[in-house]
């Protein structure tokens, strides 16, 4: 099985001090070999200086979404379609009001969601770039703390964010999207409508044969029915190893193969985040420490089957696994 890895290269010389804002030199997309476990860089893209807050700002894919032949990208400021699988940069669209942008989705319609993480907002814009319907995941005005006359590119971050949107999907016509320091996922079309995951803070929201799946950021995939909005299961992944203890990383990122076999990701925990956003971290400072890897789980034997290391491949962040061609 071939899979696409997107994520980001860490810069070699880090300055003390230095967040993920101004972390990663280039953007990358690997397409991995499972069977052989060899890889390559299928694209290495820096965000233009435009584009960014200041010369010394991340270059990195976050969360992305393949649809038919368009692999939608983004970068903290950035909206890419890619034609796959030849790379051909189709569509472009940079506006003033992006900021840590962690997530694209493409509507049935065939605009784009964008999680537009640094404002707490979801935008739906056109493949022109026309902006078309915005939400803040909190129920508030959009535009209530923030304004329209800054160039939020410019701007490094605007953290903390109230709620950190990582994730946008559709149920039905229905737009939904996750929130990272609510532990839930929320319905922006109809604004009852909630997911209660609770277990940690979470990413994703892939819809597989009917069925959402979410990881959380301490290692547990939760697994909702999309009708009743319940979580039907709960798995630690830390039993899938055996010991009872993970290959250390912040977990984000899923590709379920198939009904009982799922892809996870898994990002190197560097100690300087080993705060806040980290208390949930008990392990040694080795297994902390393991590098980034994705892994394969059988979600019915609770096992792990395979473990491969990416960070050979310039993979130190890692967003997003999907099914390459």
């Amino acid at each position: 099985m071939k899979l696409y890895i997107l994520g980001g290269r860490q810069k070699r010389r880090i300055i003390k001090g230095d967040d993920d804002e101004h972390r990663f030199e280039s953007a990358l997309i690997v397409r991995l070999d499972t069977d052989t476990e060899k890889s390559e860089i299928v694209v290495e893209y820096k965000t233009p200086e435009q584009a960014r807050a200041d010369a010394d700002s991340s270059s990195l894919f976050t969360s992305s979404t393949l649809c038919d032949d368009k692999l939608m990208v983004c970068t903290y400021t950035e909206v890419l379609v890619y034609k796959v699988p030849e790379f051909q940069l189709v569509t472009h669209i940079s506006l003033p009001c992006f900021n840590a942008l962690h997530h694209v989705w493409q509507t049935h319609e065939g605009n784009l969601l964008v999680a537009n993480t640094g404002l707490d907002m979801v935008i739906e814009v056109s493949p022109a770039g026309k902006v078309l319907r915005e939400w803040n995941v909190l129920g508030e005005s959009p535009w209530e703390r923030f304004s329209k006359d800054i160039d939020y590119r410019k701007i490094a971050s605007t953290k903390p964010h109230r709620a950190h949107a990582n994730f946008v999907f559709q149920i039905g016509a229905d737009v939904w999207v996750t929130r990272f320091h609510q532990k839930d996922a929320v319905c922006l079309t109809a604004p009852d409508r909630r997911i209660d995951i609770g277990v940690e803070r979470l990413h994703d929201g892939v819809m597989y044969e009917g069925k959402l799946y979410f990881t959380t950021v301490d290692g547990h995939l939760v697994i909702v029915d999309p009708d009743t909005l319940r979580k039907t299961e709960v798995i630690d992944l830390k039993t899938a190893h055996g010991n009872g203890t993970i290959r250390g990383g912040w977990c984000r990122g899923i590709m379920p193969a198939d009904k009982r076999r799922v892809w996870v990701g898994f990002t190197r925990i560097r100690k300087t985040l080993v705060m806040d956003n980290l208390v949930w971290v008990k392990h040694g400072l080795r297994e902390m420490e393991a590098p980034t890897h994705v892994a394969l789980y059988d979600i019915v034997e609770k096992k792990c089957l395979k473990e491969i290391e990416v960070e050979h491949a310039g993979i130190n962040i890692l967003f997003s696994i999907l099914p390459a061609a």
